[in-house]
């Protein structure tokens, strides 16, 4: 019998996941895996409250909070531990959210697509946290 691979299954779950945002722009998805199981999930999308059809704030700001910050906070709000964890996530993150990362103490980040701007990947690699674009 023939069955999906681990990294596959996360990528899937990860997907699904980004189907839920409600982002004009980019619908991204992550979770958090330790120990071969999913501890936590997380999609970008606005705060509780704010319409997101207004993609931009009135200074020209993105609205949208990041699937990795919205996972990190969540974990953070309902005490679940985040170090020593792997991220799946379908976007490499930002600068600011491999900041986040970083002081998450998350392990290694698993990317699906590279964001335009690469800082976050490079912040994570001078941090010494494995960082690598997933390929089926």
């Amino acid at each position: 019998m023939e069955r999906i691979s681990r990294i596959a299954m996360y990528f899937e779950i990860v997907e699904a996941n980004a189907k839920r945002s409600l982002c004009l722009r980019n619908k991204v998805g992550a979770i958090l895996v330790r120990d071969n199981r999913v501890v936590a999930m997380g999609y970008n999308g606005t705060l509780p409250n704010v319409d997101p059809s207004v993609g931009l704030n009135k200074d020209g700001s993105s609205n949208t909070v990041h699937a990795e910050a919205n996972l990190i906070a969540y974990c953070a709000k309902h005490g679940i531990p985040t170090d020593g964890c792997s991220l799946y996530i379908s976007l490499s993150p930002c600068n600011k959210c491999a900041e986040l990362i970083v002081q998450a103490g998350i392990d290694e980040v698993i990317y699906k697509e590279k964001y335009r701007i690469t800082m976050g990947i490079e912040m994570l690699i001078n941090q010494e946290i494995p960082c690598r674009q997933y390929t089926k």
